[in-house]
């Protein structure tokens, strides 16, 4: 798992998260997906990341224990 992502029971019902924050993998996704520039994406919705930090939900996406991040 990438460093900057966690999975802790007591943050959003153990959904994969941004490490320091409660910003869930699966949200950061979804603009990367709807081709949001990722500086607009820090700028505009969550300043609290860093371009490294969308990348990591990037690769976080990847590996194959990543089906967590399906919505309920």
């Amino acid at each position: 798992m990438p460093e900057r992502i966690v999975v802790d029971p007591a943050i959003h019902f153990g959904k994969p998260c941004v490490t320091g924050t409660r910003i869930p993998v699966v949200d950061v996704l979804e603009l990367v997906g709807e081709g949001i520039p990722f500086a607009t994406i820090v700028e505009s919705y969550y300043p609290d990341l860093s371009p490294e930090d969308i990348r990591s939900c990037l690769r976080y996406a990847r590996h194959p224990f990543s089906r967590a991040l399906q919505r309920d």
